[in-house]
């Protein structure tokens, strides 16, 4: 395993080294190695029971490794898990606000629990309000709020005690596409403010647009990592799909005349489009991202 000297481990935000996760005899994470700079919006997808939730759960002190060793802006999770958890946001995939309480409330509650003073809870509640465009809605219950408004609410309130890296898990999942352009605009907003975001999504376009870099795992390891741009590169800029039976059958291709000069070399017909991140995710694992 590389050993990282402080200088080092100073420029990398998230440090992963060979990550070990079991439950009795069935290995979760196997060996997991991953390193995400400071101000990157890192994206982290796989199928169902790839090891994505674990890695989570691990990174955000929620479940206990058994094997490695993961370091969070400097401090390590395992022998200072409270400076990591003072690091760290989190937006859980599923919308765990009060239901019953306001906006300003639930935010409140949360500046709270980081000993934030009355005055300097306040003032972060009001800007935060204002750069989710949720100003006018601060004594508005929770209840009352669409599902996309929530999710603006979680992401404020992740936000609140300013920490340097910010966990999305499935932060858009279950919204429709209008409003997960709405939630993507602000994520990058965030990243380009100077934090850290660590993305899980099921949604390929997701990554596709929002992330530096992506990370596929799949069977608790990690298959492949780079920039979206360099990963479908690998397999080529354009794609034709044909339909076989109940299969659908692609090849691809690096320019659009190779691709065009194929399909008319065929009696039966095909579908042109451009290559994308889970054109590369199948290829890797011959599964899809869900």
């Amino acid at each position: 395993m590389r050993e990282y000297t402080i200088t080092q481990i100073q420029t990398i935000m998230i440090s992963i080294e060979d990550l070990h996760k079991s439950y009795g005899k069935t290995q979760a994470l196997n060996g997991i190695h991953l390193q995400v700079e400071p101000g990157e919006l890192f994206a982290f997808l796989g199928p169902n029971g790839a090891g994505k939730t674990t890695t989570i759960r691990i990174l955000t002190g929620l479940t206990r490794l058994t094997g490695g060793k993961v370091n969070i802006g400097g401090s390590d999770i395992t022998t200072d898990p409270i400076a990591v958890k003072r690091l760290c946001g989190i937006v859980p995939q599923h919308i765990n606000l009060d239901s019953e309480l306001s906006v300003y409330e639930n935010l409140d509650i949360h500046g709270r629990l980081f000993a934030l003073s009355s005055d300097v809870r306040k003032q972060k509640i009001r800007e935060l309000l204002e750069y989710i465009e949720l100003a006018d809605r601060e004594k508005d219950l929770v209840k009352k709020l669409s599902g996309g408004l929530k999710r603006r609410v979680m992401i404020a309130r992740a936000l609140l005690h300013e920490p340097k890296v910010l966990f999305l898990d499935e932060p858009t999942v279950g919204l429709d596409a209008a409003i997960r352009r709405r939630i993507w605009a602000l994520i990058k907003r965030v990243q380009r403010d100077g934090t850290t975001v660590f993305l899980t999504t099921h949604y390929i376009e997701e990554a596709e647009f929002l992330a530096d870099r992506v990370a596929f795992i799949d069977l608790g390891a990690i298959k492949a990592i780079d920039t979206p741009g360099k990963l479908m590169e690998q397999l080529g800029v354009w794609a034709l799909d044909q339909i076989n039976g109940d299969d659908m059958e692609t090849r691809y291709f690096t320019t659009r005349k190779e691709a065009a000069a194929y399909s008319a070399s065929k009696d039966t017909g095909f579908t042109l489009r451009r290559v994308n991140l889970e054109d590369v995710f199948l290829s890797i694992t011959g599964k899809k991202v869900l």
